[in-house]
């Protein structure tokens, strides 16, 4: 079964579900209203997750006329606005998302991400910390993580670096923190540590511009020829025109 079919089937049977004995219409009992709207959500997310967020509004849009003010509702909106590119209208609807669930800690994390992408960083590192502070939120390193982003955003480098640290202290399979202590490291001159941090990472990710620009640093450093040159050539063969590939020929000059 294809995903579009699934997710009318899932709508289909959740709006199914309103039906109840009798003559009586499930959409003037609150239990029929309340399904119904977290169907449409449902039916929102999926069109979401397929990419197809101008077909997300409509079911989002009937959640709403349901239930004005369904968190839910409004946080879905708000991430079809933010793919679209609608600042103004992904900040209104995560602030109304907000206004019924202040201290809902994915909320705020994918609100705080909104808001490091429109480079607001001061609020995004408020919202990070208030997400933060529920300890038992199973994503709680993703949060660490996007701290010490937003902190390095601010030039807070040791606090940039605590908050990497506990993020692998909850969840050592987090790549983004692992690149970021192997840079941090480098530039300290920490080289050990550099190198086992930049073995995890490589462990857990695909390589990009600037983690194979690092690889050969190290690679040089320890005296890795055949990996210094495996990594250089697959910055020249993946990433010709960038600047971490220029900086690698420099570099051998």
């Amino acid at each position: 079964m294809s995903v579009r079919p699934a997710l009318f089937l899932l709508a289909a049977s959740l709006l199914a579900g309103c039906v109840s004995t009798g003559d009586v219409d499930p959409m003037r009992t609150e239990k029929g209203r309340n399904e119904a709207r977290d169907a449409y959500i449902q039916l929102g997310i999926g069109y979401i997750q397929q990419g197809s967020s101008e077909r997300a509004k409509v079911p989002l849009k009937s959640a709403l006329e349901l239930d004005p003010t369904s968190a839910d509702a409004h946080a879905a909106l708000a991430l079809v606005f933010q793919i679209e590119m609608e600042p103004k209208l992904a900040d209104e609807h995560f602030l109304k998302a907000l206004s019924q669930r202040r201290d809902d800690p994915r909320l705020l994390n994918n609100y705080g991400s909104f808001l490091f992408e429109q480079k607001r960083y001061k609020e995004a590192y408020e919202r990070y910390q208030q997400a933060a502070q529920d300890t038992l939120y199973p994503e709680r390193s993703r949060i660490f993580e996007n701290l010490g982003m937003t902190a390095m955003m601010l030039k807070q480098r040791e606090e940039a670096r605590t908050y990497f640290q506990r993020s692998l202290r909850l969840n050592s399979r987090q790549p983004r923190a692992q690149f970021e202590l192997a840079v941090m490291a480098y530039e300290d001159k920490n080289y050990v540590d550099a190198k086992r941090y930049y073995d995890a990472f490589s462990s857990l990710s695909e390589q990009t511009p600037a983690s194979l620009l690092l690889g050969t640093r190290l690679a040089t450093i320890f005296e890795d020829r055949d990996r210094a040159a495996s990594l250089g050539l697959q910055l020249r063969r993946l990433y010709p025109g960038t600047p971490e590939y220029q900086q690698y020929l420099s570099e051998q000059r």
